[in-house]
């Protein structure tokens, strides 16, 4: 399955990019995909993985075990005005 990823804040410097479609098994969950992105990107995008909330639809969630949807969004902490 096609998983629309989009990335905020620190995470788009640790990509390098806004969004990007990563492929998964189907019923992939959350943990798997953070693996994946993890994997992708190494040591400068684990600390923010570890932090991170992800909206999956209209879910806020930190449960790595909840199945992704076809768009997750990668929501570090960050202060805004």
């Amino acid at each position: 399955m096609q998983v629309q990823v989009r990335y905020f804040a620190a995470a788009v410097d640790a990509s390098g990019c806004e969004s990007e479609y990563l492929t998964l098994a189907a019923g992939s969950t959350l943990g798997e995909l953070r693996e994946a992105i993890r994997s992708r990107y190494g040591a400068p995008m684990e600390p923010i993985l570890r932090v991170s909330a992800y909206l999956v639809g209209d879910e806020l969630t930190r449960d790595l075990d909840r199945p992704v949807g076809s768009r997750v969004d990668v929501l570090p902490p960050f202060a805004g005005g």
